[in-house]
């Protein structure tokens, strides 16, 4: 059932493009008219994450510590992974970031960026690592990331993001604390993540599709907060079913849904004539404050 699950949050996030056509419907089939159509950008607001346009030139100001590692794995191939650290004289938690449909991008870089100013180690996986020609990862596949991100099962995902949590939890820096944040199909592994994790300290999903089957959230012990646009009834669907069984088994759920934002709203922040922007001012101080409660040194979950 698990396995069904997570098929349909790779073919709900499927990408479509013009080398590679799909016959699913696509949630980011708008972004590009967005970015088009959607108001005119105004200078940056430092203090949120990056949109599609200016991840490259925030990675290449930052004066925060990167490096890629590969994480092993006890069976199956390395995870190539970005880490960045913050500018602190504590330690600090981990924060998991776990990228879109799309795998390993810029974005996903910028976005880990800007956790890392704010105090968290941040941890970006390629979990497409070992799925492309000769071993390679997302940088290997060209135009088949989206069908290849579909061959990942839930045992796939859980493993590659346990064996990331367990290198985190070793770095000499960390606080012991780990949490995980996701977007569009990464929004969805991140909520199964903390599903099937227990000792996941908490867990953030943006735009991600949820499970429609009872059983899937039974485990359930980290606290998630989702994140939705208001344009986005697919994905919104299931919020209901998530509130109800997960209020079934304890564990805290805040969902919040932002008024005409669509899918996708943190990468294409100038979309939905300002609905997008709307959504990620409110939104990111949300994330920033419930990943400071449950993984900052001293701070407990509620259960």
């Amino acid at each position: 059932m698990k396995q069904t699950l997570f098929a349909v949050v790779a073919i709900t996030c499927l990408v479509a493009s013009p080398a590679l056509a799909q016959a699913v419907h696509d949630p980011h089939a708008g972004h590009v008219m967005e970015m088009q159509g959607g108001a005119a950008a105004g200078p940056r607001n430092q203090n949120l994450p990056p949109d599609a346009d200016t991840a490259k030139p925030q990675l290449a100001n930052s004066p925060r510590h990167s490096e890629w590692v590969d994480v092993k794995m006890a069976n199956g191939p390395s995870i190539t992974t970005f880490v960045v650290y913050p500018e602190r004289s504590t330690k600090a938690p981990v924060v998991i970031v776990i990228h879109e449909i799309f795998g390993m991008a810029e974005w996903i870089r910028g976005v880990a960026d800007q956790l890392a100013k704010e105090g968290f180690i941040a941890v970006a996986p390629d979990l497409l690592s070992g799925k492309g020609p000769n071993g390679g990862g997302t940088d290997s596949l060209g135009d088949k990331v989206g069908e290849t991100i579909r061959t990942l099962t839930p045992a796939d995902v859980v493993a590659r993001l346990d064996a990331v949590r367990d290198y985190a939890l070793k770095l000499s820096s960390a606080n012991g604390k780990v949490a995980s944040i996701g977007f569009c199909w990464g929004g969805g592994m991140s909520a199964q993540y903390a599903f099937n994790q227990p000792k996941l300290d908490a867990a953030v999903s943006y735009y991600g599709p949820l499970p429609t089957e009872p059983a899937a959230y039974a485990e359930t012990k980290a606290p998630i907060l989702g994140l939705y646009g208001g344009n986005d009834a697919r994905v919104n669907a299931n919020i209901p079913v998530a509130e109800a069984e997960l209020k079934k088994v304890g564990a805290t759920y805040q969902p919040n849904v932002f008024d005409g934002a669509g899918h996708g709203f943190l990468r294409q922040q100038t979309g939905q004539d300002g609905a997008n922007m709307k959504a990620t001012e409110k939104a990111w101080p949300m994330t920033l404050t419930f990943l400071r409660k449950y993984t900052e040194s001293g701070s407990q979950r509620s259960q």
